[in-house]
């Protein structure tokens, strides 16, 4: 964890600062909101969750800074809340079919890369739309969101190897 999250964190512990808190929406809301949307497939209950999920941070504020790595925790309070929505609204399972992913629109490119045409990276997305719900998940935690494979593992209850394996298939299936 970087020491300007540490910071942050220890600014909505220790200080029960609400401008912190506002600066930890902002860095990981964006990010969040994709993954709580694959999920449940609304807009409108995509912010309800999110709102949520950072209620839950503001009401544990007393014990987050022992928390580390931060954005796994963020990402099992969100999926507990999707679950949670997706059982009481007779919505579960949705299979994960259907996750939209605009998989390039954070990922870091190459010079290189940054000529790829409009209609390749269409292809492409369309291309990780129908890959297996695991294994798309899988992609999407590690080369879209760049969480570590030790904590995308954890938070899918998989073993390493049994995610390596998955986005292996990913990439494999892309190319």
């Amino acid at each position: 964890m970087s020491h300007h999250v540490k910071k942050i964190l220890s600014d909505i512990s220790c200080l029960d600062s609400e401008r912190a808190l506002e600066t930890l929406i902002s860095m990981y809301q964006e990010d969040l909101s994709r993954y709580i949307f694959m999920y449940v497939h609304s807009g409108e209950i995509t912010e309800e969750i999110m709102s949520d999920v950072f209620y839950t941070v503001w009401e544990n504020r007393k014990s987050i800074t022992y928390i580390y790595p931060f954005k796994p925790y963020l990402y099992k309070i969100a999926k507990f809340r999707c679950l949670n929505y997706l059982r009481n609204n007779k919505k579960f399972p949705t299979g994960l079919e259907k996750m939209p992913m605009h998989t390039f629109a954070s990922t870091q490119t190459t010079v290189e890369e940054e000529y790829i045409s409009r209609e390749m990276v269409l292809q492409l997305n369309s291309i990780i739309e129908e890959l297996p719900p695991k294994c798309k998940l899988a992609f999407k935690l590690i080369r879209e969101d760049k969480m570590h494979y030790k904590d995308a593992a954890e938070h899918l209850g998989v073993s390493i190897k049994t995610l390596e394996s998955q986005v292996n298939t990913a990439i494999k299936k892309i190319k």
